[in-house]
This record gives C-alpha cells, sequence and structure tokens, in this order.
C-alpha cells in the first residue's frame, strides 16, 4: 500500500511525524535512524529572540506519563536558520518549524522570517504551551485570540502551508478548531499537553520550579483520541493526531478516528529510535489489516451507537 499522505498539498512518504519539543532540532537523533525515513520532522518551537527556558527541575516522570516545564528554551530562529537548518535533510523529508511568540505581531515577525526559507516546508502555529507565562496558552484558550495569531502567521508564510496546534486545556476544543479553521489555517494539529502538577510532601514543595507543567505520555491518548475524532467531524481540513501514541498500532488508532498524519513525543524520550521503528513497523501493520488505501481506513470509525461508520 502507498503510505503517503497530503497535508494541504504538502507530501508525506508516510504519517509519521515528529512532535515539536521532543525532537531537538532533528540533528541530535540521527544517531539512532535514517531522518529521511521519516514522514516529517517538526523541531523545536522557536521564537524571535534565544530562551534559556524555566528553572530546573523541568522534568517529572508520572504514571504512564511525564511533566515537563521546559519553557520553550531554543537558540532563536535566526541561530536555527544559519547553524541547524542547513544540516537536516530537508530535500527528503519536510522539515516543519514550530513557532512560539508572546504576542501577534512576533508570529507575524517569525513567519516573515521563515517564508524565504526554501528548507523550511511548513510552520506550525504553537498556540497552546501551558509552560510560559506570556503568549502560549493564553492564544489557545481564547477563539478570537487564536485566530487573530493564526491570521498573523499566514500574513506572512507566503506559500507555506500553516498548521496551528491546540491546547486540550479548553472547555469544548471544537470551538477553537472552529475558529482557526475559520481564520485559514490549512491544517490543524492536536492535542499539546494537559497542564498538571506533582508534589512531594516530605519538602512540600512542588516537583516542578515552575509549580505546573504539561502532563503527556499514554497516560493522555484517551483524551487525545476523543478530541482528534471531535474535530475531525467539524474542519474539513487536514488534522494532525498528537497525545501519548507510543507504537505504530497507536498511530493507526488517530488515523482511524480521522487524522490524516500522526507525531510522536513523549515516546522518543521512551524510546530514541521510536519513530523509526514505527515507520518500519506501519507497511506490515496495514498488510495486517488488509488495506489498500488509507480512504478506506480513516475516519471509518464504527461506533457501537450508531451501528454504522462514521
Amino acid at each position: 500500500m502507498n503510505l503517503a499522505v497530503d497535508l494541504a498539498g504538502l507530501k508525506l512518504k508516510n504519517p509519521i511525524m515528529t512532535a515539536s519539543g521532543t525532537f531537538g532540532y532533528g540533528l541530535e537523533f540521527s544517531r539512532y535512524g535514517d531522518l529521511t525515513k521519516l514522514g516529517a520532522i517538526v523541531v523545536k518551537g522557536l521564537s524571535l529572540k534565544p530562551r534559556q527556558g524555566n528553572p530546573m527541575p523541568r522534568i517529572v516522570e508520572t504514571p504512564c506519563g511525564m511533566l515537563n516545564a521546559i519553557g520553550l528554551q531554543n537558540v532563536g530562529v535566526e541561530a536555527f536558520v544559519r547553524d541547524k537548518l542547513p544540516f537536516l535533510p530537508w530535500r527528503e523529508t519536510p522539515v516543519i518549524a514550530n513557532l512560539y511568540a508572546q504576542d501577534v505581531a512576533e508570529f507575524h515577525a517569525l513567519a516573515r522570517f521563515l517564508a524565504p526559507e526554501e528548507a523550511v516546508a511548513a510552520l506550525e502555529v504553537n498556540i497552546s504551551c501551558p509552560n510560559v507565562r506570556r503568549g502560549g496558552m493564553a492564544f489557545g484558550q481564547d477563539p478570537a485570540m487564536a485566530a487573530e495569531a493564526t491570521r498573523a502567521v499566514l500574513e506572512g508564510a507566503g506559500e507555506k502551508p500553516v498548521i496551528v496546534k491546540l491546547s486540550p486545556n479548553v472547555t469544548d476544543i471544537r470551538a477553537m478548531a472552529q475558529a482557526v479553521t475559520e481564520a485559514g489555517a490549512h491544517v490543524l494539529s492536536l492535542i499539546n499537553t494537559l497542564t498538571g502538577m506533582a508534589v512531594d510532601v516530605r519538602t512540600r514543595r512542588p516537583r516542578l520550579a515552575n509549580g505546573i507543567g504539561g502532563l503527556s505520555g499514554p497516560a493522555i491518548k484517551p483524551v487525545a483520541l476523543r478530541m482528534v475524532r471531535e474535530v475531525c467531524q467539524i474542519t474539513d481540513r487536514p488534522v494532525i493526531g498528537i497525545g501519548g501514541i507510543v507504537s505504530v498500532w497507536d498511530a493507526l488508532e488517530f488515523i482511524l478516528v480521522g487524522a490524516t498524519a500522526v507525531q510522536v513525543g513523549t515516546g522518543t524520550f521512551m524510546r530514541p529510535d521510536l519513530c523509526f521503528r514505527m515507520v518500519r513497523q506501519l507497511e506490515e501493520a496495514v498488510e495486517e489489516l488488509g488495506l489498500e488505501s488509507w480512504d478506506e481506513f480513516r475516519g471509518r470509525l464504527i461506533t457501537a451507537r450508531e451501528g454504522r461508520k462514521s
């Protein structure tokens, strides 16, 4: 079966993508597999200026997951383009830049800076990070602000597809999806992390210096699946499923509820070669299911309530 997928004109050889914030700038993982085999590489969040991130400790292991409060530490967009981007296999594998900004003007400036870069295939707008005091999730919890950020990036992005990454920390994620869809987003990705915390009863302090962080890993997969399905039902844009994916079968669950592609995040902390293994195993898995095309499987969940394909 042809494993290729299309994200609003962005061609991927398979639906397995890396998730921003868990795969560095990509080059760090070249020792674990062939980067050219991946569907796409999403690099860590980029801001206009370098960021040091939050104080330590910034990561805590939880049952079936992980809390992080990295705070979008990064080298800044100029250093990324100069020192990292030229060494990625962008001709063979689409490289997607994830954007973080504190206001709409910064989002626009980031998009304009990256628009001429041939090696950047698409832009992912991070309006959902819970670990920064300005920007981040503030955009992701207000439909009007999310739409404004989306339009700002679209105006600066030129011909590049714009992906908007949604937060699960809202009452109804469909309202957010609708807002960014109407604003013109080409692709939606979800979910980012769920806001959480961990405490130490002996020291009586939070385990994260930031106090709160973002919960990710297998623990959040049921939430992510539900939200991806809800969004796929109300938008005509391709959706990228994210949340607790640690096997090729997890990835197929997201495609079954409607996702076109998936991003693998925290699973790479468990196995740095996970994305590469999933790419190798995907062909065998679709053969086991007897699939001949993604169209006969994507969004074809049969619900007990309806007793039919939905």
